[in-house]
């Protein structure tokens, strides 16, 4: 029987690249968006993934729609938390909306779509939960105090939560990416990017969203059983930890 995968912010971006990699690999995926109806439509009719759209800083509605998700595909085996905002400022400029807007959708949203889940993984003793983390949680980034603090914060969870879930089957790591050629990436000035961007990255280019989704898959194998609290930084060695 084919895994049943769901993805946040799996619609686009590095959050599209993954529902399509583990499509292809077997998985029955459901790809979760925010608000982008147009975007969800096309990709659904490309790619024949279930869309479903889902806020996901909010707790009450990741459980309607995670139930929803078991009720037309079954229960959750893989879970992706892809989702992810930026508000950047300064900290001594920023808004408490900038501050709880990227914490709620950042962080708090792993509890809001683990929650659910994690009961039945533990009941079927097997899961898969890959948290997409950031270089910036790692090192940190001006002007990204809240981006910053939210991305540390879910690598908090995933060894806390690795440890709590490793003997039920459940395996839970992070991915790390740096800086990757999305739409928001390249939609920084291309002087920008060459001049203080890409001199950084040993490798001397942006990642591809492809990249991070091998990443995912690796990580969500069955065969990845003995891989759990551990971080997986894809930055083509722009930050080595």
């Amino acid at each position: 029987m084919a895994r049943v995968a769901v993805v946040t912010g799996g619609t686009r971006g590095i959050g599209a690249a993954v529902s399509k990699a583990l499509k292809a690999h077997g998985c029955t995926v459901a790809a979760i968006f925010a608000g982008n109806e147009t975007a969800a439509a096309a990709f659904h009719a490309e790619t024949g993934i279930a869309v479903y759209k889902c806020d996901v800083s909010s707790y009450d509605t990741c459980v309607a729609t995670l139930k929803q998700i078991e009720a037309d595909i079954g229960p959750v085996d893989i879970l992706v938390n892809n989702a992810g905002i930026t508000k950047d400022g300064m900290f001594h400029k920023m808004t408490p909306d900038q501050w709880y807007g990227v914490i709620n959708t950042n962080l708090n949203s792993l509890f809001n779509m683990c929650r659910p889940v994690i009961e039945g993984m533990r009941a079927r003793k097997f899961g898969r939960i890959i948290n997409i983390s950031s270089i910036n949680g790692q090192k940190g980034q001006m002007g990204q105090t809240n981006y910053s603090a939210a991305k540390a914060g879910d690598i908090g969870f995933t060894k806390a939560l690795a440890q709590e879930s490793a003997k039920s089957g459940i395996t839970v790591n992070a991915i790390c990416p740096g800086y990757i050629a999305t739409e928001m990436v390249m939609a920084v000035p291309q002087e920008v990017r060459e001049k203080s961007i890409i001199p950084h990255i040993a490798v001397g280019r942006l990642g591809e969203v492809d990249e991070i989704a091998r990443c995912v898959v690796f990580l969500a194998a069955d065969e990845a059983g003995f891989i759990t609290g551990s971080t997986i930084s894809a930055n083509g060695g722009q930050y080595m930890v």
